[in-house]
């Protein structure tokens, strides 16, 4: 992944049952977020963090990665797997935010076990601060990290949509 920020960061809006969607992608159309409005704020704060002065204006994200994720609500739960995504963050959140993709649709995996395939069996509590920083939601997957005792746990977008995304997925949740 290359270091050098984009250029420019456009923001799409898109319907979705869970209320409206943002995408953020850059010049070449690679996707850098993804986000639900209610959280907006949070995620042009992220945006700055990882990306510095690079302005975020309104622009339409590529049709691919709208109709992937159109699809992906309409219940096709592995459309997103081919978008392509980039972010900023550290080498150790980016390498969380890689192992979460490896999370097949309809399953979970705890925040331990995420560490242990990380090779870093002490990083529980590192995997969850990354994965809390996830800026991509939905297509890489943080909704599927649960507790380790098979409850939900923290969701950026909040649990009632993580509760959603996992039941839309077909995993039965402990609420």
């Amino acid at each position: 992944m290359s270091r050098k920020p984009p250029e420019i960061l456009r923001v799409d809006r898109i319907a979705s049952p869970l209320g409206e969607v943002l995408l953020v992608t850059d010049e070449r159309g690679i996707l850098r977020a993804l986000d639900f409005h209610d959280y907006e704020a949070r995620m042009r704060r992220l945006m700055r963090l990882h990306y510095g002065g690079t302005a975020l204006g309104e622009g339409a994200a590529p049709r691919d990665i709208r109709e992937a994720i159109g699809r992906y609500f309409d219940g096709d739960i592995a459309a997103t797997e081919p978008i392509v995504w980039q972010t900023g963050g550290t080498d150790f959140q980016r390498s969380v935010w890689r192992a979460l993709t490896r999370i097949k649709p309809g399953t979970t995996t705890s925040y331990g076990a995420l560490a242990m395939r990380l090779g870093a069996p002490q990083s529980s509590r590192a995997v969850g601060l990354a994965n809390g920083s996830n800026p991509i939601s939905i297509v890489v997957p943080c909704h599927r990290v649960i507790g380790a005792n098979g409850s939900l746990t923290g969701y950026g977008g909040g649990l009632h949509r993580k509760e959603w995304l996992l039941r839309h997925e077909g995993v039965t949740c402990e609420v």
